[in-house]
């Protein structure tokens, strides 16, 4: 995934600053805000277990009690595309 001047972003910190609310701050000073609600698995998770989370290759990431891994794709709506780039292929 290519970013702005053609910089690939990469996850700094995830943090949930108000209600309601998920930030990824970006290596590159950028930060996202979305709402939890596109996010059902972090939002059912408490704010001691959302403070638990870890970053994967830069651009995916996911928490201790969590049994699902998001990517950055998917916090900027192109959930279609990373289903797409990452779906198994059967044998």
């Amino acid at each position: 995934m290519n970013g702005i001047n053609k910089i690939n972003p990469v996850i700094k910190k995830i943090s949930f600053p108000e209600k309601g609310k998920m930030k990824l701050s970006l290596q590159d000073k950028r930060e996202i805000t979305i709402p939890l609600s596109y996010f059902p698995k972090i939002k059912a998770l408490s704010p001691l277990q959302r403070n638990k989370w870890y970053v994967l290759d830069n651009q995916m990431f996911s928490f201790d009690d969590c049994d699902e891994v998001f990517h950055l794709e998917q916090v900027l709506g192109k959930e279609n595309i990373y289903k797409y780039n990452f779906t198994k292929k059967s044998a």
